[in-house]
């Protein structure tokens, strides 16, 4: 089994410690359950602990990093390509 770690409590994904694949289980430090991983997630990019609507609060270090793009599966791997970074665009 694969793990990850949430870093605040109230942060809504987790940093994976290596890489995942699609269908791998992966453990979260400080999480109840057990995800799916939903798609590959290399390391140390971080995992979605719940599903996203679009425009839903990115949570990371007990705050904001930025929003959903798009929709997020719970297990998906969040990043660039799916996250808004409003305060980078703007440099």
């Amino acid at each position: 089994m694969k793990r990850a770690v949430r870093i605040e409590q109230n942060d809504n994904v987790a940093v994976v410690l290596e890489d995942v694949k699609l269908g791998e289980e992966v453990s979260v430090d400080g999480v109840d359950e057990i995800l799916c991983a939903t798609s590959d997630v290399p390391f140390p990019h971080k995992i979605a602990l719940k599903d996203f609507s679009e425009n839903d609060m990115v949570i990371k270090y007990g705050h904001s990093i930025g929003w959903a793009k798009t929709a997020i599966k719970k297990g998906e791997h969040v990043h660039i390509h799916n996250i808004d970074f409003p305060d980078l665009q703007e440099k």
